[in-house]
């Protein structure tokens, strides 16, 4: 872990990224890919020590208060959070400016933070998204290592929903011969449905890889699942995108299984609930 003094922190959209790099240890993780210029080790996480500052002027000078969003590029709540309390601390920033917030993690040190969650959803919008992959803790646990297992995350979401704090499911990515299966599809859908998810983010049946990336990936398919990478570059060769070879029917079953239990899966109609922040009620005198 290093820190850095950053010079900004809200991007064009609304984002904010605390953290650069992760301690997570997913084997897929396209924020690996040297596309994003890392001068880093990726586990040496760079901590932006000015972030709540930072947030702070940025909500000063906006005109319009919006959601702000956190999780796309860096979970906000890395092992390295739970002493800094830096997510913390620009969650106090967002409610005491009444802004809206969007949180992705996989991590259920969220639910330190559900006093200050709660606080943002009734007085303006609070959504909170977890990355579920596969069903089956044990399997979980080989490709995203260090971090709290679907079960525990299910958890998290089912207590979130009981404060009435809405919440999404990232169901990506879909790694060819691991968890592509429709037992997962089936399993995931479900278990979302018990927790009373609003949508279910998925985007096709595979996933990606690219240089920085692949390597990393291809590595831990040969200390997890020995023979695998072979079985890669015979199919897909140094193609970005990674397709599930039983995709089409995969989401079929996807689409079919959210259409039947009321959740939300067209990914314009997820990112639009993110997005949209609630207008103050108008009142008129009579």
């Amino acid at each position: 872990m290093h820190f850095v003094k950053a010079k900004s922190i809200l991007s064009p959209k609304n984002g904010i990224n605390i953290y650069r790099g992760c301690s997570h240890g997913c084997i897929y993780c396209d924020s690996r890919s040297a596309c994003y210029q890392m001068s880093h080790e990726f586990e040496d996480i760079e901590v932006k020590e000015n972030a709540p500052e930072l947030l702070k002027a940025a909500l000063r000078s906006k005109r319009r208060r919006c959601m702000i969003g956190t999780g796309a590029m860096c979970d906000p709540y890395l092992h390295e959070e739970r002493e800094l309390e830096l997510t913390r601390r620009c969650l106090e920033i967002i409610a005491e400016h009444g802004f809206g917030v969007s949180l992705l993690t996989k991590s259920d040190l969220i639910l330190r933070d559900i006093d200050l969650i709660e606080q943002i959803n009734r007085s303006a919008k609070a959504v909170v998204q977890m990355t579920l992959t596969t069903a089956d803790d044990d399997l979980c646990g080989k490709v995203e290592p260090n971090v709290c297992p679907t079960s525990r995350r299910l958890e998290v979401l089912r207590e979130m929903n009981s404060r009435g704090i809405p919440t999404v499911v990232w169901f990506c990515p879909l790694l060819p011969f691991i968890n592509d299966t429709e037992e997962n599809v089936r399993a995931i859908v479900e278990m979302s449905a018990e927790v009373n998810v609003y949508g279910i983010l998925s985007f096709g049946m595979g996933m990606t890889l690219r240089s920085g990336d692949r390597e990393y990936y291809y590595s831990q398919l040969d200390r997890l699942f020995p023979g695998l990478k072979q079985r890669y570059i015979k199919e897909f060769g140094d193609s970005y995108e990674i397709p599930s070879p039983n995709g089409g029917r995969l989401w079929e079953l996807f689409t079919e299984q959210c259409g039947s239990l009321g959740i939300e899966y067209r990914p314009e109609a997820v990112f639009g609930y993110l997005n949209d922040f609630p207008e103050p009620e108008q009142f008129t005198l009579i």
